[in-house]
This record gives structure tokens, sequence and C-alpha cells, in this order.
């Protein structure tokens, strides 16, 4: 098994988040062009829907990976490096999703900061899960 050094391990992060960023960014612009700019700039929809789906792949790559076991040590390790690491790091978007809480409570808009943070996290755990059982299924 051949182990990452601390250099081809940060690339390998690197390159994924790069890719996880430019598909945050576009997915924010997808979606602003599907419901409008009103709509997301009344409610965060672009960081729910890509907290979701990043939930959602890091679940069936965790599931994934569990499957593959010991057997493929430094193949797995660059796939979670590349992908849960760097990609679904770069795409997913908790830090955003904080911002736009204290925005929300900011403006006065208490009650859809709960509802925000209530349906991201549920959401984002079922979508996890499904993810797991998923990969677990496929088995």
């Amino acid at each position: 098994m051949t182990i990452h050094s601390p250099l081809a391990a940060t690339g390998l992060v690197a390159l994924g988040g790069g890719a996880g960023a430019v598909l945050r960014y576009q997915s924010g612009r997808a979606l602003t062009a599907l419901l409008g700019p009103a709509a997301v700039s009344g409610f965060p929809w672009a960081t729910l829907f890509v907290n979701i789906v990043g939930s959602l792949a890091m679940g069936l790559l965790a599931g994934w990976l569990a499957r593959q076991g010991q057997g493929s040590g430094a193949a797995s390790e660059t796939w979670r490096l590349l992908v849960g690491v760097g990609l679904l790091g770069g795409f997913t978007t908790f830090s955003a999703f904080s911002l736009e809480m204290m925005l929300l409570i900011e403006r006065g808009q208490a009650s859809t900061a709960f509802i925000y943070a209530a349906v991201s996290v549920l959401a984002g755990l079922t979508a996890l899960y499904i993810g797991l059982i998923v990969m677990r299924l496929a088995a």
C-alpha cells in the first residue's frame, strides 16, 4: 500500500476542492436562473440544495469506501482525499449556511432562520443516510 506524501495529499484535496467550488458556484447560478433572483435572495435555496446534494454524495462515498475495506488502502485514500475532503468540501457550503443564518436572524427573520436550519440539518442527515443505505444495498 502506498501512503500519499503530504504534498500529494494536498494536491488531491486542492484539485477536488477547486472542482467542488466551481460546481457550487455554477449550482448557485443555475438555481438563480431557474427560480429567479427574487426567490434566491429571499431564501438561500442554492445553499440548501448543495448541502443536501453534497450530503447525499458524502453518504454514497462513505458507503462505497466502507465497502472497499482495507484491501484497497491507497486507492480508497485517494478517493477520500479527492472527492470527500476536496470535491465535497469545496461543493458543500456550511460556512455560507452559517453566514446566511446570521443574516436572516439580523434581518429579524428568526422563524425563517429556524426553518432553514431545521430543513438543512434534517434533510442533509436524511440524504446522507439514504446514500449509505443505497451503497449497502448495492453490495
